[in-house]
């Protein structure tokens, strides 16, 4: 679903890149926020099995939520394609994301452990085959869903008028939801259900809480070893112990949201830049939102490739790539992919088209005429042959200018409007009106093209295309613009009974105007007769110059992400794990929050150059990270529990030794004492 959502935002709600982006980090902020709140539900109320059945219904509702609020028909009261009542919408999307994100975060730290949980301890075999088969679905999934996702949204849906099929794009996985939710619930008889033993992330947050205050407290007095020795009045040693190890840890964790600031822009920022690139493969048509699909390829393909041949073969050459020098490295990868996207961007400005500013004005001229004419303007003159327009627009500050035509001594005082760009339609017979066009002052969205006609001609012509009938053009007038898709499409120009078609070849992102001549003849084929002015050019830089950047981002996430998860675990004790998988999600949470305040506050105009800073900000990190990557110490949790347990057995048995030493002293009979006291003595000393 997340694969759409940016677009979404952009191209139905309209909200402009900075907004969409913001909203769609805070939403995947708030799902790796919920997972802490779902797991404290899972393990101290409800049960792993009753929370991902009520809250995989919570997960339902909100994706129907989310496919019914895309529904533009519902508050379309016009049926122009543009819903009357964006609020509806918005109010209705929000809501649905809510749910989604509380859904998600309930499920996600059940599932996996509720699968583990089906297996004894001597099917270790077994249950490594499952989390093996598991986690395959999920890149599976992740794969299928970001190649049909994006061709679902891409269709034309609706019932008073065709518009981009969101609902189809979030509807299918509400529906696919709803069936896993049946299947889950059929199989309840088959299912181990263990019983709620209650969070450790509460003790460990209580016994935090505790040093803190019982420091304070004490705050005059000597200090001890570590700071959270002070919660041994209450706390178990070991319990302490443990949290020692963990936020040792979770210290390391401190530099680590910067990493997911990047990496999870690939949905977002990298989609929209996506939008602004040819997604032409020759047979195949990439859609801006399909790009993605190179992540879940290159993990699939990465992850075993780095555990069987890549790391083998640094150890081979004596170097010592220990966990945290690969998520050095890992974050490195990370900087690189966005000096990539950078470059990238520079290279899609070079090529968008410059529009005025709201003190400018532009203009643009086409002779309708059938014989060349010079054109004078304030500081400038070009010759315009017949039913041809100039190749670039006129800048001009002033609000009106005058336009003169060489050998008829005929000068015109043109309006321009500011902040537009305008064609300025000189007619065959230079005595009659001259019209002014309003031409696109932005650049076709989504990947689509818009076209209009001009007619030159004395009677109306029809125009149509297969899928679609334009209608009539008026003489000497010039139609409202029409989106279409890329690829050839065939006009039909008709006027009375002659009729004549016109192919175009359309790329991304292109805006077209085509001049019908008076001289035109009707016939099979009129190609040669049309003029095709073009006022934007296509996009021009393919996207497979993204790939690059998705490499980089991927290789750093497989050395990163997966290094990381591996490195906790290994360095925090056993009943401890859910802690550090808290820590870690929770990274991920501030990580989306800091893309939403560059977003929001650093409103920085040019993409590249925000790309640039994520950039070296998240190289800085990785300097501060190495440093303290450096001056860690490996331990062995399990080594030091059972060491541990072992000092607090040995001080239990000196403990006992002395309480029996004690008994047999005291047991000795005082010859003096009388036989009455002797045994209630002895009974009070034992």
């Amino acid at each position: 679903m997340r694969a759409v959502l940016v677009l979404y935002f952009k191209y139905f709600l309209r909200w402009d890149d900075d907004l969409a982006t913001s909203i769609y980090h805070t939403f995947v902020a708030l799902c790796y926020l919920t997972p802490i709140l779902g797991a404290i539900v899972a393990d101290s109320w409800l049960g792993k099995f009753k929370t991902i059945i009520y809250l995989s219904i919570v997960y339902a509702i909100g994706q129907v939520a989310m496919a019914v609020s895309a529904i533009h028909d519902i508050t379309d009261t016009d049926r122009d394609g543009t819903p009357n009542n964006m609020t509806f919408h918005v109010v209705l999307s929000m809501v649905g994301l809510l749910l989604i994100a509380l859904g998600t975060g309930g499920i996600k730290p059940c599932v996996a452990a509720f699968g583990g949980d089906q297996f004894n301890e001597h099917q270790e075999k077994q249950r490594r085959t499952f989390f093996s088969v598991f986690y395959l679905c999920i890149n599976g999934g992740s794969l299928l869903s970001t190649i049909i996702t994006p061709i679902l949204r891409a269709q034309d849906c609706g019932i008073y008028s065709n518009q981009k099929c969101y609902s189809l794009a979030f509807g299918v996985p509400a529906a696919l939801m709803a069936v896993a939710l049946i299947v889950f619930i059929v199989g309840s008889g088959m299912y181990y259900k263990a019983e709620p033993q209650g969070n450790i992330m509460l003790d460990v947050c209580k016994c935090i809480g505790f040093a803190i205050k019982n420091r304070y407290r004490h705050r005059g007095d000597p200090g001890k070893q570590h700071w959270m020795d002070w919660a041994d009045e209450k706390y178990d040693k070991l319990l302490i112990a443990q949290i020692k190890m963990v936020l040792k840890v979770l210290f390391l964790y401190i530099p680590l949201p910067m990493f997911w600031t990047l990496f999870d822009q690939k949905g977002s920022r990298w989609t929209l830049q996506a939008t602004t690139m040819d997604g032409n493969f020759g047979a195949l048509v990439i859609q801006p939102d399909q790009m993605q699909t190179v992540n879940p390829i290159l993990i699939l393909t990465l992850v075993p490739l780095m555990d069987s041949v890549i790391y083998p073969l640094i150890q081979k050459c004596g170097l010592n790539f220990t966990p945290l020098k690969r998520m050095t490295v890992g974050m490195f990868l990370a900087a690189v992919a966005f000096i990539c996207a950078a470059l990238v961007e520079l290279q899609i400005e070079n090529t968008l088209p410059v529009f005025p500013s709201a003190s400018q004005s532009q203009l643009k001229l086409l002779n309708m005429g059938s014989s060349a004419v010079t054109v004078r303007l304030p500081d400038a003159s070009l010759n315009l042959p017949a039913a041809r327009a100039s190749d670039e627009y006129f800048t001009f500050g002033a609000e009106q200018i005058s336009v003169s035509i060489d050998g008829l001594r005929l000068t015109k005082t043109v309006h321009l409007a500011k902040g537009k760009r305008q064609t300025l339609l000189i007619p065959s017979n230079i005595s009659h009106e001259w019209l002014l066009t309003d031409d696109l002052i932005y650049k076709p969205q989504e990947g689509n093209n818009e076209f209009r006609f001009v007619n030159g001609m004395k009677s109306a012509v029809n125009v149509s295309t297969p899928a679609d009938y334009l209608g009539p053009v008026e003489p000497f007038y010039y139609s409202n613009y029409s989106q279409i898709k890329n690829g050839k499409v065939m006009f039909t120009l008709s006027s009375g009974s002659q009729s004549c078609e016109y192919s175009k070849d359309f790329g991304f992102g292109s805006s077209y105007t085509f001049f019908i001549p008076s001289t035109l003849a009707f016939g099979p084929n009129c190609q040669e007769s049309i003029t095709a002015v073009e006022d934007i050019k296509p996009n021009s830089v393919h996207m497979a110059l993204q790939i690059p950047q998705y490499f980089f981002i991927t290789a750093g996430e497989v050395m990163f992400s997966v290094t990381g998860l591996e490195f906790s675990y290994s360095q925090a004790p056993s009943n401890m794990k859910a802690v550090l998988q808290a820590g870690w999600l929770f990274t991920v949470a501030i990580g989306n929050f800091i893309v939403l305040i560059v977003a929001e506050l650093a409103k920085i105009p040019k993409r590249w150059a925000e790309y640039l800073l994520f950039a070296c900000l998240l190289i800085a990190v990785c300097v501060i990270f190495s440093i303290m990557a450096h001056f860690y110490t490996y331990i062995d949790p399990a080594e030091i529990e059972a060491q541990f347990r072992k000092k607090v057995d040995d001080y239990d048995d000196e403990d006992d030794k002395r309480k029996v030493n004690m008994v047999k002293r005291n047991s000795v009979k005082n010859p003096y004492d009388n036989d009455d006291n002797d045994d209630e003595a002895k009974h009070t000393k034992m």
